[in-house]
């Protein structure tokens, strides 16, 4: 996923929200493009079916199938996005547990994005959403 303005920066001085904040439009992107290829449907289906993929609680699945493929700097940032604490209530359609599992991904997707791996974030997003794709 090639970068639209490259981030030249330290990676370590973005605060885990930021990183997450950025993850969070990178991971909606990547939702809609893979709606988009799996066919040519109608605007409000393929907003519902984001929403249902972009929610917290899809989300969180979507951490715990990639955590085990994480490497120790990634499974870090992933750490940093969990235990970052955000200013806005959970969700209502989410646990607490939930919320801070879909922050996660998004502080790693953000980080991941920025740094410029975009091979890797591909290969992580086709792993968290494989079993939605199996149904």
């Amino acid at each position: 996923m090639q970068q639209f303005f490259p981030f030249a920066g330290d990676l370590k001085t973005i605060s885990p929200l930021s990183l997450a904040y950025v993850g969070d439009g990178v991971y909606e992107l990547m939702i809609r493009e893979r709606l988009i290829g799996a066919g040519n449907y109608p605007p409000k289906k393929l907003h519902t079916a984001a929403v249902a993929l972009a929610k917290a609680p899809a989300q969180a699945a979507a951490a715990a199938r990639i955590l085990p493929l994480l490497t120790e700097e990634e499974q870090a940032v992933f750490r940093r996005g969990r235990n970052a604490h955000p200013a806005r209530r959970v969700p209502q359609n989410a646990s607490v547990e939930e919320y801070h599992q879909a922050t996660a991904l998004e502080c790693l997707f953000g980080w991941l994005y920025l740094k410029g791996d975009g091979e890797r974030l591909r290969a992580l997003f086709r792993e968290a959403v494989k079993e939605e794709a199996d149904r």
